[in-house]
């Protein structure tokens, strides 16, 4: 692994900017001084952002409906766009479905494989979204948790919204294009799945124990009573995802849990859903995470949008997108620059309270960097 000697900038420790340096050897953050130089006078060093949630990742893959494109192509192409964002560790949601196509299994064995298939600068990880009314796939999925290849467990139901949605042509075709089926053979089948309701809750419970038995973290995806969220901790998850309404969020906070809203919510000014706002959850406290959502350049500028409101600072904002995911995802070894972490730093330039990534660098290799990093790499 390569070393690094990051000089001059303003570096976030222990929640304070201040100015030193940020040394990096062997991967991980180090007291001593390395070989190659990269000068940050004048600009902020931050930990690598930790996305917890993203699938923007299938634009890459499926850029129009039922248009799909070679998985290294894709994925290779879902990197280069993380790292220019300054995200270092990325957790992929691939919802697993009953939906062909997409969010179908064969998809999902291809992600996978293709996540496996060589090593990744950026460390992406899985964040399966396992959907209620596929039972099955749940003997493959409880597998694949097993076997290490998954990384975060969400419980997804979206199929209520699918069939309130099928008397709606404009709106069903979009469902039957992802799938890659005809409108009415997606109709038969969404139909046919709605009578496994009864198969639901036993799925949920063997891929909980499974998740619980491998270690891996859990989240529930739109909770939207506090009952629901009362329910999905009983088993084991303690993330809340966008939760619907602030009083979800606020019980899940209260008891411990870390609520898990969107990036982009914060970057529009509010939900795209007429849902909660992010930035106003944050500030109080609720929202404990930002993630990418569907948007990867959102989070960067999210938190400096958050500390321009003045509610919180910089340091308290950027705990939103790198130590707050990294722990509710289970990773103690990074989300900060402390000593023995993982060597993962942005280098941003603050233009005005709009930020502008200078240089991208992941266990101490620059990874990825503007012209002016360019000019500062000795």
């Amino acid at each position: 692994m390569s070393s690094l000697n990051i000089t001059g900038g303003q570096v976030l420790r222990d929640g304070k900017l201040a100015v030193g340096n940020l040394a990096i050897a062997d991967g991980v953050v180090v007291a001593g001084a390395a070989a190659r130089r990269l000068d940050a006078t004048g600009l902020l060093v931050l930990p690598g952002i930790v996305d917890l949630h993203g699938d923007a990742f299938e634009r890459q893959i499926q850029p129009r409906p039922g248009v799909n494109f070679p998985m290294a192509a894709a994925l290779a192409d879902t990197e280069r766009q993380l790292l220019a964002n300054g995200i270092t560790t990325a957790f992929h949601g691939v919802t697993l479905s009953w939906e062909p196509g997409l969010r179908g299994v064969e998809m999902w064995r291809a992600i996978l494989a293709g996540l496996a298939a060589r090593d990744w600068a950026c460390d992406m990880r899985v964040h399966l979204r396992f959907e209620a009314y596929n039972p099955a796939a749940l003997d493959e999925a409880i597998a694949d948790i097993a076997a290490g290849r998954v990384h975060l467990l969400a419980f997804n139901d979206h199929t209520p919204a699918i069939l309130r949605r099928l008397d709606d042509d404009a709106k069903a075709s979009k469902y039957s294009e992802r799938a890659g089926m005809d409108l009415a053979a997606f109709r038969t089948l969404a139909l046919a799945v709605a009578g496994e309701e009864a198969a639901v809750k036993p799925a949920e419970a063997r891929i909980a124990a499974a998740a619980r038995a491998a270690g891996v973290p859990m989240a529930s995806h739109d909770d939207d009573t506090v009952a629901t969220r009362e329910h999905f901790r009983s088993v084991g998850a303690r993330i809340c995802e966008f939760p619907v309404d602030e009083a979800v969020g606020q019980a899940a906070r209260a008891a411990g849990d870390a609520v898990v809203m969107g990036a982009p919510n914060v970057l529009r000014g509010g939900s795209h859903l007429g849902w909660a706002s992010a930035a106003v959850l944050a500030e109080a406290g609720i929202c404990s995470v930002l993630c990418s959502d569907y948007y990867y350049p959102a989070l960067l500028r999210a938190a400096f949008i958050l500390a321009g409101r003045g509610k919180m600072d910089l340091a308290q904002a950027w705990a939103l997108v790198a130590e707050n995911p990294a722990r509710a995802g289970g990773l103690a070894d990074r989300g900060t620059l402390a000593l023995g972490q993982r060597g993962d730093a942005v280098l941003v330039a603050d233009r005005g309270g709009v930020p502008e990534l200078v240089a991208t660098v992941a266990q101490g290799r620059v990874v990825w960097m503007s012209a002016e990093g360019a000019a500062r790499l000795g």
